[in-house]
């Protein structure tokens, strides 16, 4: 349903994305009329119709992040700009669509017209809800043996709480909505529209890709139904190449932090029992290898995945873990390459 909400399309977009447009990102004038077009026509605000002044392109990239985000082939973290996930994205979609593209993660029409068989809106309004504001926020120290004390890692304000509901930066979240209080019940706000799409079937195999920066998930016929963007290991705790399976699954986990096993900790560091929560060191959920002491987990900091190394687990952001631990159990193949 449309409300006049949506109309901080015509102005914000504008405002705040100038310059972020990507060519390559733009859809032919045929399957896109217009970029005001692709994230929710016929928007109004408070003083009438919009002038629907949105920077060419820039409307593109932030409905592909949303499309694929929704198909769950995922952008990572929803930011309204081009950059190595969306095209990585871009790449695993048209591949699992028989789509023909470049290799190098542009958009063409054909791709449009799979992402377009959506029909849902890319932006919808929220009334942000009391639960979504009533915390308790708090401040993540960075000292290990200071998180021990905590009785959860909880998010820090409630702008990050809605923007990884939403899978976005909180930076989107606020460039979408100029003016309006994130931290009011009651408030209502321009967000993706990413909740209410169908879970993810059954797993059949898992593929992490050092190279690409991707994991994607087959279901039990081999298709690919599934890819997200990951951050794969490092030079000092490389990827364990080889094949694995799936030994279990744990939803709001206790990280249990041991500095032997870890090239960087600080001298003199012990060992400490960090709490669960969102900001916790491995996030939501913790998917175990058979390899020991390996696992795909979230994270505290969605921006960074894809984008960093990890210390030889491979992270994911929460939301994204959250569909893949929904989909796999105990037994599946896991296959890690480079």
């Amino acid at each position: 349903m449309k409300t006049p909400l949506l109309a901080m399309v015509a102005t914000c977009v504008a405002a705040c994305f100038a310059g972020a447009a990507l060519p390559a990102m733009a859809a032919p004038a045929a399957a896109v009329p217009n970029a005001a077009a692709i994230l929710n026509a016929d928007t109004v605000n408070g003083a009438g119709k919009s002038d629907l002044a949105v920077k060419p392109g820039v409307a593109e990239v932030l409905r592909a992040q949303i499309l694929l985000d929704r198909a769950r082939f995922s952008p990572g973290e929803i930011d309204g700009a081009t950059g190595s996930n969306l095209r990585a994205a871009v790449n695993g979609y048209q591949k699992a669509h028989s789509i023909a593209g470049d290799g190098a993660g542009s958009m063409n029409a054909a791709t449009w017209s799979a992402l377009n068989a959506d029909a849902a809106e890319a932006l919808i309004s929220y009334t942000i809800a009391a639960a979504d504001v009533a915390g308790p926020f708090q401040t993540i120290p960075e000292d290990m043996a200071a998180k021990a004390k905590l009785p959860a890692l909880g998010y820090v304000s409630a702008e990050e709480a809605l923007a990884e509901r939403f899978h976005a930066s909180p930076a989107l979240l606020k460039r979408l909505n100029p003016g309006k209080d994130l931290t009011r019940a009651g408030e209502q706000i321009l967000v993706p529209n990413v909740e209410g799409t169908e879970p993810l079937p059954k797993g059949g195999k898992i593929v992490v890709d050092r190279s690409a920066r991707t994991l994607t998930l087959f279901d039990t016929a081999g298709r690919a139904i599934a890819q997200f963007p990951a951050s794969t290991g490092s030079e000092h705790d490389p990827l364990p190449v080889g094949d694995w399976k799936v030994t279990g699954i744990s939803k709001n986990p206790v990280f249990y932090y041991n500095p032997k096993l870890f090239w960087d900790a600080d001298a003199g560091e012990k060992k400490a029992k960090i709490p669960p929560g969102p900001n916790n060191p491995v996030g939501v959920a913790w998917i175990d290898l058979s390899k020991p002491h390996y696992g795909i987990h979230g994270t505290p900091v969605p921006r960074s995945i894809g984008k960093t190394q990890s210390h030889g687990c491979i992270r994911l952001t929460n939301w994204d873990v959250t569909a893949l631990a929904s989909s796999v159990a105990g037994g599946t193949d896991v296959l890690l390459q480079e």
